[in-house]
């Protein structure tokens, strides 16, 4: 009687559980089809926001943009070193370059495990030519116009505008080029070669797992350290006219075995050109990865002062930002930063460059820097710009919304946008600053973009439709910062 009493409350439980299970399916919120709804929104509207400016029946813009290029070998970061049989290591290091494999396998790790962005300098070149060998026949692979001046020329040619490239390349790679791209530089028979180590994100190496999809970039070039195209395009420059002059590659100085006195010839060089420019011609410098504190240095001594508008991401801003507060670079900050942070960051940095243009102009006259008005941070979530009120910059709030679908393009490998193949991470509110009881701007699908004045500035913040099939990380600042810049000139 007891055992019989036993089953019968044991299918009497059973049942009842498979009563809750469906009570639970059948009235479970439609998740998934919210999420879908909200992101179709949120792309809706960032669409409808980059469309609010067009460049028809307007002259093209005329952007030009220096310095060097290369090819990249695109490879799949951990099948390139476990192919070479590169073992793990147990001690992630930074390193300011690279010379041998133990140093290859701590750099990688360092940045890896975190999922940041690098970029190295590889002193050793039998063991980049080994890498670079190794690569050739790794499947997947690919071959790809590569550079930051390239890569944000071909990204503005693009987007419709005229291009002067200051470059030297082989006829190979100047044929792929957009037609409304022109060169200015020496012809190479052989390119400085860039080697891609692509990961996705929760990638594993070893005891390592990626936390986000990034990219670890090394190098050993023989030519655009020396921005050797840098007089033909200066002779370019006068009959261009262009709207706007933008800077980039000067990493490839970073930890390179100049001469003594080399690399300040170079930049100074580079100051006068940038002096001798139209007041009326903006000036866009884009950062990088850099870890040599004397080239920073060099970096706020010869370039900064002439940009009035700065571009980078969650790893270059506080690197930057730690060094004009006279602290040592940040090699790796955090890959995933809050947005408040960000801003607050923005809006220091802002201050520190702008109050040593005040600076150097009050201690004499005829300092022929320039203010800065316009600073864009790109981020894996989100992008975020500070242009100063009155400013020779247009059109914001469409800039934003541009510059972050271009990130979704760029990565997923497609100008269509999928929304099944992204995912909003940006909080569903963000506060505008750290500073306790700061305001909140909640995220709104049919208004993404928040845009905001505080004293002598306007702000703009959108969120990402992050990609999650990758197709490539690598060059995706660089387009990033010219879609934006291109609604803005």
């Amino acid at each position: 009687m007891e055992g019989g009493g036993r089953v019968s409350l044991v299918k009497y439980g059973s049942v009842v559980s498979l009563f809750v299970v469906l009570l639970a399916y059948w009235f479970r919120p439609p998740q998934h089809g919210v999420l879908d709804d909200r992101l179709d929104a949120v792309l809706t509207s960032l669409l409808r926001a980059e469309r609010k400016v067009g460049m028809n029946n307007v002259a093209k813009p005329r952007v030009a943009v220096g310095f060097g290029g290369c090819v990249d070998l695109i490879v799949d970061g951990v099948s390139l070193l476990n192919k070479i049989g590169l073992p793990t290591t147990d001690q992630p290091l930074h390193h300011n370059y690279l010379e041998n494999e133990e140093q290859l396998a701590q750099s990688f790790a360092y940045f890896f495990a975190p999922g940041a962005a690098a970029e190295r300098f590889m002193l050793n070149d039998t063991l980049f030519s080994e890498l670079v060998e190794a690569s050739r026949d790794l499947p997947g692979n690919r071959w790809a116009v590569g550079g930051n001046a390239p890569v944000m020329a071909g990204r503005m040619a693009t987007e419709g505008c005229d291009v002067l490239l200051g470059g030297s390349f082989s006829p190979d790679f100047t044929d792929v080029l957009s037609q409304h791209i022109t060169v200015a530089g020496n012809v190479l028979d052989e390119p400085d070669i860039h080697l891609i180590l692509e990961y996705p994100s929760g990638a594993s190496w070893g005891r390592y797992t990626s936390r986000r999809a990034n990219r670890y970039i090394i190098h050993s070039d023989d030519h655009n350290p020396y921005l050797d195209s840098m007089e033909e395009f200066a002779e370019k420059l006068t009959d261009f006219h262009p709207d706007l002059v933008v800077v980039g590659g000067l990493q490839m100085m970073d930890n390179f075995p100049f001469q003594s006195g080399e690399r300040d010839a170079l930049l100074s060089r580079l100051a006068t050109l940038l002096t001798t420019t139209s007041p009326q011609i903006g000036v866009h410098f884009e950062m990088a990865s850099f870890v040599e504190e004397s080239i920073m240095q060099d970096l706020l001594h010869y370039v900064v002062p002439h940009a009035d508008s700065l571009g980078m991401n969650e790893q270059e801003l506080p690197n930057l930002l730690s060094l004009l507060k006279g602290s040592n670079i940040t090699v790796l900050s955090d890959p995933n930063p809050r947005v408040a942070t960000v801003l607050d960051q923005m809006r220091e940095l802002y201050r520190l460059v702008n109050q040593r243009y005040q600076d150097a102009n009050a201690e004499s006259p005829k300092a022929t820097g320039k203010p800065l008005t316009r600073l864009h941070v790109h981020t894996l979530a989100f992008q975020a710009m500070i242009v100063t009120h009155g400013s020779q910059w247009k059109n914001t709030m469409s800039a934003t919304a541009k510059a972050s679908l271009t990130a979704n393009r760029h990565v997923c490998g497609s100008n269509d946008i999928d929304p099944s193949k992204a995912r909003l991470i940006m909080d569903d509110s963000f506060a505008v600053s750290r500073r306790e009881g700061s305001q909140r701007i909640p995220l709104q699908e049919t208004r993404p973009v928040s845009c905001w004045d505080e004293e002598e500035y306007e702000i703009c913040v959108a969120p990402v439709l992050v990609c999650t099939e990758v197709y490539q990380t690598a060059g995706g600042g660089d387009n990033i910062s010219a879609a934006g810049l291109v609604l803005q000139i």
